[in-house]
């Protein structure tokens, strides 16, 4: 199907979902995320998809299809969404293929999905399928047919969509599209996250989160079985200090000039012992005294409980400050080349006066004036997160319709 024709048809096809429970049965939409368990953005991606379809009540039947379901995350999605099948066998995993009517390869750093789609092309073959949300730098011929050949395909960085512009890649619908841990909005662990503040003296709206980040994840620190890397552990530890001396100089300045607290977070398992070696430990005493460590790992729900009262989130990390934003609450991030693109979705979204690239130095130097600027004129921030998150919102919008039209295609 070309561009022209999709679009074409597009408004014809939006309102058809509904009645596909009354012609005898839902659509059937297979998602093929779940990366890994260690890092709550990772389990942002499908809850957040999930979130979305139930918001604009798409009315069919979902399966995941997942990478990863440790560390308490199957038991999060089981207790959110229970009539999500997962997709927890080879067996299952091949019944799914032919029994439904869509794949959608979730949101990731590159094509994540790629080799499930190239088994869904092989074993399902003319079945269509949809990319939402991801980063792309290039890839292999066989990533870029993929890309070719799916209905649409959506970019969470315009980077992202240009690059993929000049590796060939060319489907019916290619545009800027929002990460679906932007749909994580009403997802909650109030009572964890209470529990937590009360014990460590947070009140509402009275601190912020700093959340740390190595250049490239270690794995191997709680893996115990996956070997050490050593030339991803030299960078790491060349550049600790040089990425982590802003944010205590900010948590300084936040913490002397405003009566706010700072909580020490983190978005993977791999930076609460780099929050406490790295920023709490190398504090001054006095400055402890206002500032918290989260010790052990906190799934998505708890996080998000914790984010949206408090006044503000800064640090290394992207999809915390994601989830942040898509409830209304300011978020900096800072990047760096070793990652991915991701964190240039901040100035697609107008949110570039909140980007820094740490290796860029005179950017670096606007980090702690950036953080407290927000301490001290909350409504201000709040206003500016909330201009990002409606811009943002319209830009969701788009990739909801044109899912639900290229699902309502393939059920015809």
């Amino acid at each position: 199907m070309n561009r022209r024709h999709f679009l074409s048809t597009l408004a014809l096809t939006l309102a058809a979902l509904p009645a596909v429970a009354a012609e005898g049965r839902r659509p059937r939409i297979v998602l093929r995320n779940a990366w890994q368990s260690i890092n709550i953005g990772d389990i942002a991606h499908y809850l957040g998809f999930f979130e979305l379809m139930e918001k604009h009540k798409i009315d069919a039947e979902f399966r995941l299809w997942p990478g990863t379901l440790k560390d308490g995350a199957d038991a999060l999605l089981a207790r959110r969404f229970p009539k999500v099948i997962v997709l927890d066998t080879p067996e299952k995993i091949t019944a799914a293929i032919q029994e439904c009517d869509f794949l959608v390869s979730g949101s990731s750093s590159g094509f994540g999905g790629s080799s499930a789609v190239s088994r869904w092309r092989k074993e399902a073959p003319g079945k269509p399928y949809g990319v939402f949300g991801i980063s792309f730098l290039g890839g292999s011929p066989e990533d870029v047919d993929n890309l070719n050949h799916a209905q649409f395909v959506f970019f969470r960085d315009s980077v992202g969509l240009a690059a993929a512009r000049e590796n060939g890649v060319n489907c019916p619908i290619m545009e800027y599209g929002p990460d679906s841990a932007f749909g994580v909005v009403t997802l909650r662990n109030d009572k964890a996250a209470l529990a937590f503040m009360h014990a460590n003296g947070l009140e509402e709206g009275k601190f912020l989160c700093c959340i740390p980040r190595y250049r490239m994840t270690p794995h191997w620190i709680i893996q115990k079985a996956r070997p050490v890397d050593p030339v991803k552990a030299k960078r790491n530890d060349e550049m600790k200090e040089h990425d982590h001396a802003p944010l205590r100089e900010a948590i300084i300045a936040v913490t002397s000039q405003t009566d706010l607290k700072v909580l020490i977070c983190h978005e993977d398992q791999t930076q609460i012992s780099l929050g406490k070696e790295m920023i709490y430990d190398k504090l001054p005493e006095e400055t402890k005294k206002k500032c918290v460590w989260k010790d052990s790992y906190w799934l998505t729900d708890e996080a998000l409980s914790t984010y949206v009262r408090s006044a503000g989130l800064f640090g290394n990390e992207m999809h915390s400050p994601i989830m942040c934003i898509a409830s209304g609450i300011p978020a900096v991030v800072c990047r760096f080349k070793d990652q991915t693109i991701k964190g240039y979705m901040w100035r697609d979204i107008g949110l570039n006066d909140w980007l820094f690239d740490l290796d860029i130095e005179e950017e670096v130097a606007r980090i702690v004036p950036t953080v407290l600027d927000i301490a001290k004129n909350p409504a201000k921030a709040k206003a500016y997160a909330a201009q990002g998150r409606e811009k943002m919102l319209q830009f969701q919008q788009r990739e909801i319709d044109v899912l639900k039209g290229a699902v309502a295609q393939a059920i015809k």
